[in-house]
């Protein structure tokens, strides 16, 4: 019976030994239930994450589309601009020219019918001189007065149709230059 009692001991032993693992192992295997909720509510926290990651970097990938597009739009109109800038200077310059050529042409002409003038002014008064014996001197002094204010109306409106035409060519040779300056500016942009 000693054998018994000893080996009913050692069964209560292992019986005991073998409950306790098994509590150990249901104590390991609740745990690991647990690490594996946390695990997996981890899990769902990152995928979350990373689709408002995805959705961020969509909303960005869409933000530069615009930013590129306006960017694109700005350098279209930049380049409009430019250009009708480009044409209103030609037309400006041509009106300008046209101005400018029509001004020389009406000098022109004005200064040749003074010359005109003066000539047949000239042409009296030597005939008056020939007549001089036959004539009034009275009316040739007369007449020598007109045509001494006449020349003297002429000559101050061809000095002033020259300066005229000085400040019209100073003008013309400004705004060329300033042209010049503005394409220069432009190419080494």
């Amino acid at each position: 019976m000693a054998l018994s009692s000893s080996f009913q001991e050692r069964l209560e032993q292992m019986e005991s030994t073998r409950n306790q693992r098994l509590s150990l192992l249901q104590a390991e295997k609740e745990l690991q239930t647990s690490k594996s909720k946390m695990l997996a509510s981890k899990l769902v926290n990152i995928r979350s994450m990373e689709q408002r990651c995805l959705v961020l970097v969509h909303k960005i990938a869409f933000q530069n589309f615009k930013i590129l597009a306006l960017k694109s739009e700005i350098e279209s109109l930049d380049a409009k601009y430019d250009a009708y800038s480009q044409i209103f200077r030609v037309l400006k310059s041509e009106a300008f020219s046209e101005n400018v050529d029509k001004f020389v042409k009406e000098s022109r002409i004005q200064v040749k019918e003074l010359r005109n003038r003066v000539n047949e002014l000239n042409s009296i008064f030597i005939k008056l001189q020939e007549n001089n014996g036959r004539d009034d001197k009275i009316a040739t002094f007369a007449v020598k007065e007109n045509l001494d204010t006449s020349l003297a109306s002429n000559y101050q409106l061809r000095s002033q149709l020259q300066k005229e035409l000085d400040n019209v060519l100073v003008i013309r040779n400004q705004e060329g230059r300033k042209l010049e300056l503005k394409r220069m500016e432009r190419l080494f942009r």
